[in-house]
């Protein structure tokens, strides 16, 4: 496709910006128009999806068919079956005469269902067999009816994730996504942002008579950095909000800072949905309670604690490991505890601690300190008065982050109706583990 063509097609449906990938995303949907093939639109929320399936419909055969966008997010789940489907008299309460649905009533035509992850799964199962077959039933009927109905879906989140945790048919989500056009945030298209800028204050100084915003070239350049989390909406927002509140029709960066958010002009990665607060095997807490995540951290950090208050039981009591370097290697292993509570790491690096007498020996300053004699001067009586008995504490700690770490398995396991891959997933740890944890607490038929 020509660049002639995709700006003939940004001029008729009112897209504007030059960014590469809106124009590829451009090519592929005007390219994907004339089949019957389902399309997957993804993008962020206020992206401009609905734009997309808009130009599919209207570059198809079935332009002259019907166009129904439908926000499977805003649909009761009670009623979205009926909704979609239509239904007989007296299938349910309220019925009280039958109704065709959307895909009766849009046959020959497009039907765009813009966030599809929110339709629920006995919906979903419905759908695939219409995508496959053409075929569905009315609620409170039996009679199979044929629809002619080409699929657009939308989604602002990550489908696979929402596959992998149960929320959503593996085989539809195939079905659906046979050509998929990412549609890309608004922070990754430069100079459009300040194009759109332009476009929507002309737009309101036409409609309500009166001077349009300019900016100067500082407030220009603060503007193309600003994040946009909200993308196109978020902007014409802006915009609008600006023409109506300044009396000066010329702003500056300084007075374009008062109107974005602090917290969003950072260029910081920022953490998305769906990725969870542990990391790449951290599991996903979003479905956890503070409280929950709280017994984790400190579960993990007291277990990390007692291994360190051993070596160094073990290294004062003159029975744990005596070349330094071995000390060193597992106190270094534990260094992220100094980390986790706001303080640098005593032990930085290979070569930072002192020897003495074949034993490790902290630096003379630091935020930890441990006065560790040499052999030579270390004497039963001197034992028996510095050395603190800790076997009893561990024991305790033992016993309460088992019941800690026995409560987190259960909980995961309700939350996934005892998948266990799931359940692992989600606990960070692999399903060996988890097993090895079930035979241990005796949960396994729990």
């Amino acid at each position: 496709m020509t660049n002639q063509e995709i700006q003939s097609i940004k001029q008729r449906f009112g897209i504007i910006g030059n960014a590469p990938a809106l124009n590829y995303a451009i090519q592929v949907a005007a390219q994907v128009a004339p089949t019957d093939m389902t399309v997957l639109i993804t993008g962020e929320s206020g992206s401009g999806k609905e734009s997309f399936s808009k130009i599919i419909h209207a570059l198809s055969p079935r332009k002259h068919g019907q166009f129904i966008a439908i926000n499977c997010g805003a649909i009761p789940e009670g009623t979205i079956d009926s909704e979609l489907f239509g239904h007989e008299k007296g299938a349910f309460t309220g019925a009280n005469e039958a109704r065709k649905g959307y895909f009766e009533v849009t046959d020959g035509g497009t039907i765009f269902l813009d966030e599809i992850a929110e339709m629920p799964l006995g919906t979903q199962a419905r759908l695939l067999r219409v995508l496959e077959n053409g075929e569905f039933i009315r609620v409170g009927s039996s009679k199979v009816q044929k629809t002619d109905v080409r699929v657009v879906a939308a989604t602002n989140v990550n489908l696979l994730d929402r596959v992998q945790a149960g929320k959503f048919r593996e085989d539809l989500y195939y079905r659906l996504n046979t050509v998929p056009i990412m549609v890309p945030p608004l922070r990754e298209r430069g100079d459009d942002i300040y194009l759109l800028f332009r476009k929507f204050t002309a737009d309101f100084s036409e409609k309500h008579r009166v001077k349009p915003i300019s900016l100067t070239p500082d407030a220009v350049r603060l503007l193309t950095r600003f994040r946009f989390p909200g993308n196109i909406r978020q902007l014409k927002n802006l915009a609008e909000q600006i023409s109506v509140l300044e009396i000066d029709r010329e702003v500056d960066a300084t007075r374009l800072a008062t109107y974005l958010p602090a917290a969003q002009t950072s260029q910081l990665p920022a953490l998305l949905p769906g990725h969870g607060a542990g990391g790449a095997g951290g599991g996903d807490f979003s479905s956890y309670s503070e409280r929950d995540i709280l017994y984790r951290l400190l579960f993990d950090m007291r277990r990390d604690m007692t291994d360190l208050k051993k070596v160094v039981l073990e290294l004062a009591s003159g029975t744990g490991p005596r070349p330094a370097t071995d000390a060193q290697e597992l106190l270094r292993q534990n260094s992220h505890l100094f980390t986790n509570l706001g303080e640098s790491s005593p032990y930085p690096g290979p070569d930072s601690p002192a020897e003495a007498g074949g034993y490790l020996l902290p630096p003379a300053s630091g935020p930890l300190r441990v006065d560790v004699a040499s052999p030579a001067s270390y004497t039963d009586e001197d034992e028996d008065a510095h050395t603190e008995d800790i076997s009893h504490e561990t024991e305790e700690e033992t016993l309460s982050l088992d019941a800690i770490e026995k409560e987190m398995i259960l909980k995961a396991l309700r939350k996934h109706h005892n998948k266990r891959k799931y359940a692992a997933q989600d606990l960070g740890i692999s399903e060996r583990t988890l097993y090895r944890k079930l035979k241990q607490y005796d949960l396994e038929s729990a």
